[in-house]
């Protein structure tokens, strides 16, 4: 099944009701789907539609500290967020998961053929109440398909966080062991995509109990730290997965994120989309519109981070503060140039440097996920898989689990993070642990973090996984939200104002910044002019260190109280259940 997210659109002919027993008559029967293997494969199909569309991995870094965006989440302005606003505490998928667990074990099929497909429903149960816990903490777990006499578990109170991250695991766990799949086009889960969920669920619970130390669950860390770690371990050893090198350095990593079929050999879950069946994504319209997506630009303290392909740190150069985009972008970890436009990137065969016309505020413009053809940027029209899971994930969950519990090797940090910089063309510190402190990383992001190893994984994570939907959860198992609202959304540097810039040094000047209280220079055709300053409406600014600076009046808020790690119950589900307990000071 070339696509199986859009394949699901053909289980709605028998799955169209909340009430799974009314189904439409000259359809399938339960006894149809439930007496058959076929049967039971053809329901699993609606599963997926619970994990994604595609567009919540290329847009799901928006809310993070990296990016500078057009208009600020409520969520991160003062008193603009609360439970009435909320959302998230919907059911119905949870409901379909456990019905099709209580049919199928009541199915006359033989238990290896029940158990694969009930696997496969576990494993998405899991996923389910990840993403709940997550968002909310304390939530019901509820494993039966719930009907309206049950009302002991329909208005009943929130079961612990540690009841159902422990149910979860049992969850994955069972489909490990019992999902049959060892491969598949990448669209379809395996017995590895659920080893591999586990590593992402763990690591997250590990190092949420270890840092939110008033939960006091820091004693259970290293129980799901481990739980990470081995899972890991298990798809490293005995998995099909390799990383990417096709190509090179310079495009192995983002052929992942363009191509039209998933990249299997490390891609482990992806969505795909296709011209015939109508089905695309608008991944290109995101990312280049100027008034459809955020115009998320990346931000120089992030960028800083991406290290010098020598292995050395960006910032121990002398002169980086001052270093012009061109400069900056010469002799970097490769997947600098795969994640931004940077001197060199093409669209339609001619020069692409950052378009501050119409989209970056920053100079940091990403190409992760758009196709390099223009065509495909006014419109819902990308035909490019989009990766959900992939190995070069669970190399990280590995590192950083082994780094929390203090028992990363160096034979660990080769074959993981020394291995993914090996990809990307860094040539230094690829065999031995680091031993120094990288100041720069250290005060900007992670201040209370003192141990090298740790810091790099940190680094390494951030850099690879770039824009792929993890930030935010990271920074909240982190306890680092506040970087959310601290980090300047800071550009690149501008050493004059009404000096012609060529960014990319292909001999056409690009863009010119000028003070906002002077009239806009006269400029040859195609060069951006951008006010610094000087109007109320405009929100682009220099630093004291002549970076621009985008956003800078607009507050961002991050509360003391660390309420918002969590989001509020939403008000109309506890109108409903006056048993729900609101999570503290929302």
């Amino acid at each position: 099944m070339k696509n199986i997210f859009g394949f699901i659109s053909i289980c709605t002919l028998f799955l169209s009701s909340c009430e799974l027993s009314e189904l439409p008559q000259a359809t399938a029967t339960e006894e149809d789907i439930f007496g058959t293997e076929s049967g039971l494969k053809t329901y699993s199909y609606s599963f997926y539609n619970n994990i994604t569309s595609g567009s919540d991995a290329y847009k799901g870094d928006v809310m993070s500290d990296y990016g500078a965006v057009n208009s600020l989440n409520s969520f991160l302005m003062d008193g603009a967020y609360n439970a009435e606003v909320s959302s998230g505490w919907s059911w119905s998928a949870l409901r379909n998961i456990n019905h099709f667990i209580v049919k199928c074990e009541a199915s006359p099929l033989s238990s290896n053929i029940k158990n694969n497909y009930i696997g496969v429903a576990k494993f998405f149960r899991a996923w389910f109440y990840y993403d709940k816990v997550v968002r909310f903490g304390d939530v019901p777990w509820v494993d039966s398909p719930l009907g309206v006499d049950d009302k002991d578990k329909l208005y009943g109170t929130r079961d612990p966080r540690t009841v159902v991250m422990d149910k979860i695991m049992e969850d994955l766990d069972f489909a490990y062991q019992n999902i049959q799949a060892t491969s598949s086009d990448g669209t379809t889960i395996t017995k590895w995509t659920a080893l591999g969920l586990k590593s992402r669920v763990a690591l997250f619970e590990g190092t949420f109990r270890k840092y939110h130390t008033d939960l006091g669950l820091a004693g259970t860390a290293d129980v799901f730290l481990n739980y990470a770690a081995d899972a890991a371990a298990e798809v490293m050893s005995k998995g099909p997965y390799s990383l990417n090198t096709d190509g090179g350095p310079t495009v192995s990593q983002r052929q992942l994120f363009i191509s039209d079929i998933p990249v299997k050999s490390e891609v482990m879950l992806a969505v795909a989309f296709s011209n015939s069946l109508a089905i695309l994504n608008d991944a290109n319209w995101w990312w280049t519109s100027a008034t459809y997506g955020p115009r998320f630009s990346l931000v120089r303290p992030f960028i800083n981070t991406i290290l010098n392909d020598d292995g050395t740190p960006y910032t121990s150069r002398a002169n980086f503060q001052t270093e012009e985009f061109f400069e900056e972008c010469q002799n970097r970890d490769a997947r600098l140039a795969q994640l931004i436009r940077t001197p060199g990137y093409k669209r339609n065969n001619a020069a692409a440097p950052p378009n501050f016309s119409s989209y970056t505020y920053t100079g940091y413009q990403p190409i992760k996920y758009t196709l390099d053809d223009s065509y495909y940027d006014n419109g819902r029209s990308n035909t490019n898989a989009v990766p959900l899971m992939r190995y070069a994930e669970i190399l990280l969950n590995y590192a950083e689990a082994k780094a929390e519990l203090g028992t990363l090797a160096v034979d660990d940090w080769k074959k993981t993070i020394g291995a993914l910089r090996a990809r990307a063309g860094v040539t230094g510190g690829l065999d031995q642990l680091p031993t120094t402190v990288d100041a720069y990383l250290k005060n900007t992001f992670f201040p209370n973090i003192n141990n090298p190893i740790l810091l790099e994984v940190r680094r390494e994570r951030q850099v690879e996984l770039a824009l792929e939907g993890f930030r935010f959860n990271d920074l909240k198992r982190w306890k680092r939200g506040e970087l959310l609202a601290e980090l300047p959304w800071q550009g690149i540097y501008v050493p004059a104002l009404n000096k012609l810039i060529d960014l990319d040094h292909d001999g056409v000047n690009d863009v010119i910044f000028y003070d906002g209280a002077e009239q806009a220079p006269t400029v040859p055709t195609g060069v951006a002019r951008v006010a610094i300053g000087g109007k109320s409406t405009n929100f682009q600014t220099l630093d004291a260190t002549n970076h621009l600076e985008w956003f800078k009046t607009q507050k961002r808020t991050w509360y003391a109280d660390g309420r918002q790690y969590l989001y509020p119950i939403p008000a109309s589900a506890i109108v409903l259940n006056p048993n729900l307990i609101q999570n503290r000071d929302w």
